[in-house]
């Protein structure tokens, strides 16, 4: 029972899958492009769960659809899409997209024919089962990995800097603080002590 169940999930999310990449090239509107993908990466997150890897399907979850294709979604709603413009491209390198749509389908149906006979739903096999999927990836990845991991948060740091240096704009009307300047203050030298006699206020004290 519980493989028929399984084999039922596999089969649904993988076609949903499937359908929903078709949909994303396919659709003439880009918000309903971004909305199909969201629901790929949803159906993909399905089929790591039932290959017992719910931490990278929580990852999907919560990288791409939270962050990534909410951006692209905000990114495309503010963006002047000139639809026609992009037919008249599609329409003139027609003939290279059907090419190598036909090339991408031999293959894959090469690959299903061939695996076709060790497709199965099963988890994985050979781990501890007193551990959690999540700290088995993380003795892996902060053991094995830790230099590849390092090396990664520094590439995003270095293309973080870039993004940074590449949006920013000086402008001569723009408003900023000089650091060197306000470093070398001091107390004499930014504030006063008046002692104003009674009577006469602070409009009557000359420097």
């Amino acid at each position: 029972m519980y493989d028929f169940i399984s084999g039922l999930f596999f089969y649904v999310f993988a076609f949903t899958t499937l359908l929903s990449a078709i949909m994303v090239v396919s659709v003439r509107n880009p918000v309903h492009s971004v909305l199909f993908l969201i629901m790929a990466f949803f159906s993909t997150a399905g089929l790591f769960v039932l290959i017992g890897a719910e931490f990278i399907a929580m990852t999907l979850v919560i990288v791409y659809v939270g962050a990534v294709a909410v951006l692209f979604l905000f990114v495309v709603m503010m963006m002047n899409i000139n639809v026609e413009k992009i037919k008249f491209g599609l329409n003139k390198n027609l003939p290279v997209f059907i090419g190598l749509s036909i090339i991408l389908l031999i293959d894959l149906l090469f690959i299903i024919i061939s695996s076709i006979e060790h497709i199965s739903v099963r988890g994985p096999e050979n781990l501890d089962k007193k551990i959690t999927n999540t700290h088995e990836i993380g003795q892996i990845l902060y053991t094995n990995y830790i230099y590849h991991f390092e090396i990664s948060g520094l590439v995003l740091l270095v293309a973080m800097i870039g993004a940074i240096v590449l949006t920013l704009r000086d402008k001569k009307t723009s408003h900023k603080q000089d650091k060197s300047r306000q470093l070398s203050r001091n107390k004499e030298s930014s504030m006063r002590i008046v002692k104003v006699p009674t009577g006469v206020g602070i409009d009557g004290i000359t420097d």
